[in-house]
C-alpha cells in the first residue's frame, strides 16, 4: 500500500527550482502523482502529492524539512491518504469573469458553499484587458455537485448570482 505526502514549497523564482526539488524526490524513490506549480509575484510556489512506501516517504519528509534552506525553499510536508471516490456527485466546470473588485473569490465560493457544493480546484488570474487596460479578474473552478441537486435550478441560481455581481459566468459538465 502506498503512503502519500503533500509537499508545499515556496521560494524566490529562479531557474532550476523544479529540477532540484524533483531530483530529491526521485532520488528517494518516491513518485509525484499530482502537482501544481506557479509564479506568484516574485515567488515560485509548488504543491505536490508524492507517493511511496512508508520508509521512503518518512526519509523524504525528514530530509525536506531539514534541508529546505539548502534548496532555498520554505517547505512544509503533511501526510495524507489517497482521496476516496466521491459517489453520487457530478463534476462541473465553472468560469466567472469581471472587472477586478475585492471579494470576488469569497462571494463565488460562498455561493457554492451555501448549497453544499465542494470546490475541488480553483484558479484565479488578475490581468489588464488587452485594448482598454481595464483591470480584469477570472476564476476557473471544478466543483463537485451532489446528484440530489437540480442542475437546471443551480444553473439558474448561478446566472442570477452572476448578474447581481456583474460577472460573466458559465457552469457546464466537467471535462473528464
Amino acid at each position: 500500500m502506498s503512503n502519500h505526502l503533500v509537499i508545499t514549497a515556496v521560494g524566490r523564482d529562479r531557474p532550476g527550482i523544479v529540477k532540484k526539488l524533483t531530483s530529491v524526490i526521485t532520488e528517494h524513490e518516491c513518485n509525484i502523482e499530482n502537482s501544481r506549480m506557479t509564479i506568484l509575484g516574485g515567488e515560485f510556489a509548488i504543491i505536490l502529492l508524492v507517493s511511496g512506501n512508508w520508509n521512503t516517504i518518512a526519509k523524504l519528509e525528514t530530509l525536506l524539512q531539514r534541508h529546505g534552506d539548502d534548496l532555498e525553499l520554505m517547505i512544509n510536508c503533511k501526510r495524507t491518504e489517497q482521496r476516496a471516490a466521491q459517489p453520487d456527485t457530478l463534476s462541473y466546470h465553472v468560469e466567472a469573469l469581471s472587472m477586478d473588485q475585492p471579494g470576488i473569490v469569497h462571494r463565488v465560493s460562498a455561493f457554492f458553499d451555501e448549497r453544499g457544493i465542494n470546490i475541488e480546484n480553483l484558479n484565479t488570474d488578475a490581468y489588464n484587458a488587452a485594448h482598454t487596460g481595464t483591470p480584469m479578474f477570472a476564476i476557473t473552478m471544478t466543483v463537485c455537485i451532489p446528484a440530489t441537486l437540480s442542475i437546471a435550478r443551480l444553473r439558474e441560481q448561478f446566472m442570477d448570482f452572476c448578474d447581481q455581481m456583474n460577472l460573466d459566468g458559465i457552469i457546464e459538465p466537467g471535462r473528464n
